[in-house]
């Protein structure tokens, strides 16, 4: 049974967060890393007629396990970035920052969906890579040296990457095979 570190953090998008966590603690031990331990708050996106962006709602309720201060990397196999807007304050946490290298430096499993490359951007992991994510990150990802692609799911070495929610039924099969070979 291999160790994931699962990130979370408020404004985590439900999906992006809830499906790696039941799929992969199928047959791994998932662990929930945060800011600080605590009761993290989840949100929905949907659209709406009549609006630009996404309509956000609050989702589930879900506990971190460990703070990122406390996360021993080498314990892990698996990194997973859910999306949502829980990136776009996440990337600011330098132990955050620090565990993602570890990850890419070590070539162990990275999983990334929808705002999750936001984090792969500031920790400067993402040049020379293929990606994907959502069209509004494509620039996230192409100022930091990756070639964008506009598929649902784009795997590049040890980086797992999707774009949209409704996608992450591949995203998850192909990880969760990947980890499984890592046992």
């Amino acid at each position: 049974m291999a160790k994931v570190l699962l990130v979370i953090g408020d404004a985590a998008e439900v999906i992006d967060t809830m499906v790696p966590l039941y799929r992969l603690s199928e047959d791994h031990q998932v662990v929930k890393a945060a800011p600080e331990v605590r009761t993290y708050h989840l949100v929905q996106h949907h659209h709406d007629p009549g609006w630009d962006v996404t309509v956000e709602t609050p989702g589930y309720d879900l506990d971190s396990d460990i703070a990122f201060r406390d996360v021993n990397p080498d314990e892990y196999a698996a990194l997973v970035l859910p999306g949502g807007r829980a990136p776009e304050f996440l990337r600011y946490d330098q132990h955050l920052i620090e565990i993602t290298r570890h990850f890419f430096a070590k070539r162990k499993l990275v999983a990334s969906i929808c705002h999750g490359i936001e984090i792969l951007a500031a920790a400067d992991v993402l040049r020379g890579r293929r990606v994907t994510t959502i069209p509004r990150c494509r620039l996230d990802a192409e100022f930091c040296g990756a070639t964008y692609v506009a598929e649902p799911l784009v795997i590049d070495d040890h980086l797992y990457c999707c774009r949209f929610k409704r996608e992450c039924s591949a995203w998850m099969k192909a990880f969760a095979s990947a980890l499984d070979a890592v046992k």
